[in-house]
């Protein structure tokens, strides 16, 4: 089975470009789900049908879905919302508005990100298309695995025990309130631990791989920049990049003669940058991309003699080696500067943090209880190189400390 996921800024055209690529696959004889885990869905205006949160066959071996956020946060957190609802009314604040605090920023995105994973054990696709929120909140959503699964192994366990031993004295000291039950905590466990066995499918090299849509546009190419550093950082694979509406050489005339020019040096730029990236191109069409016919012109554009159902790319973001004696570790960080980097180090943990993305990196076993020695960072690539075992402690700071 395969897993594409496709982002990028929002307004590049990554619904058109996932879409297409669903329906290049089902052409090819594969079972294909395409879905859109966007809050403000489109795929059912780039198909030109009605879609809703369950599957609906699209065409042949071609199926689409806009999930529903709601009824998917209702599942996984019904529990949570209800002592929510509660609480809310103890505290006297039960009016409409604070209905939105129960369920917190980010989580419905979350909540539909979990349908990728029923699809994949489901068995009934040979591909599965994501067409993501824009790149900041599919980030967040790709990240929260990792954060949530940390909090869940490190906190939850300590908070679990005091929440059970305060109960019953907080509803009489409290005046009736009632402390989240074993119910409620069960149901933030098992939501944490179904995040991590989606974890397990989407940082499955040979299963998932990332496509970054981008325009030839000064700001578009900055933000998949970010989201590429990003990606690389939480250890995602990022397969391709596709370069959506560039003018094609039909557009002529002293009017686009500038645009051109603009286009084609936003092109090299993207080519410099991202390669030895795949970087694909999708020419601006003379009319809207709708409907089932002009996807396939546009799949058709992109990927002519390409098997797009590959793995199209993959490079290893981490890795471990011995060098002299000493253990080396890289990780691939590109177009972050040295001064953005900082570090620590406290027992089976590295905290990697390069400008505003940070993450948690558990130590493989060679690694344990080996102090960071020396750290280097040179063509995108944070160096770091280890010393002999010894007490674990705390060390941090940034590069060249």
């Amino acid at each position: 089975m395969r897993i594409i996921i496709y982002t990028g800024k929002g307004g590049v055209g990554k619904t058109s470009v996932a879409a297409a690529t669903a329906v290049r696959l089902a052409k090819h004889g594969l079972r294909t789900i395409v879905m859109s885990t966007d809050a403000a869905h489109s795929l059912a205006d780039s198909l030109d049908m009605t879609l809703g949160g369950e599957p609906v066959q699209a065409a042949e071996r071609l199926w689409a879905q806009e999930v529903d956020s709601v009824r998917q946060t209702e599942k996984h957190w019904g529990a949570v919302q209800s002592w929510l609802t509660g609480f809310m009314g103890w505290a006297k604040l039960d009016d409409l508005a604070t209905e939105e605090m129960l369920v917190f920023p980010g989580m419905e995105e979350l909540f539909s990100l979990m349908e990728l994973k029923r699809h994949a054990i489901s068995g009934e696709y040979d591909a599965i298309v994501v067409d993501c929120a824009p790149t900041g909140e599919t980030l967040r959503l790709l990240s929260y695995p990792s954060v949530l699964g940390w909090w869940v192994n490190k906190i939850f366990p300590f908070e679990r025990r005091l929440v059970k031993l305060a109960r019953p004295v907080a509803k009489v000291v409290a005046g009736g309130l009632e402390l989240p039950d074993d119910n409620v905590m069960g149901s933030v466990e098992s939501f944490v631990r179904e995040l991590e066995q989606l974890q397990t499918w989407i940082m499955n090299r040979d299963i998932t791989s990332v496509r970054i849509v981008v325009n030839p546009e000064k700001m578009v190419i900055s933000e998949a920049r970010r989201a590429f550093t990003h990606l690389n950082l939480y250890g995602f694979n990022t397969d391709a990049i596709v370069i959506n509406r560039f003018l094609p050489p039909e557009a002529s005339g002293s009017y686009w003669a500038q645009w051109r020019r603009i286009h084609d040096k936003y092109e090299e730029e993207i080519r410099d940058s991202f390669s030895p990236l795949p970087i694909f191109r999708i020419p601006l069409m003379e009319s809207e991309v709708v409907g089932l016919p002009m996807l396939e012109r546009i799949g058709d554009a992109a990927f002519d003699g390409t098997d797009v159902y590959a793995v199209l790319h993959c490079d290893n973001t981490r890795t471990v080696r011995k060098e002299g004696g000493r253990y080396v570790m890289e990780l691939a960080l590109p177009f972050v500067e040295k001064e953005q980097l900082q570090l620590h180090q406290r027992g089976e943990e590295l905290t990697v943090q390069a400008g505003p993305y940070k993450r948690k990196l558990h130590m493989p076993k060679p690694l344990l209880g080996r102090p960071i020695a020396s750290a280097k960072f040179a063509d995108g690539k944070l160096i770091l190189r280890f010393g002999e075992r010894e007490q674990a402690s705390g060390e941090e700071g940034e590069l060249g400390r």
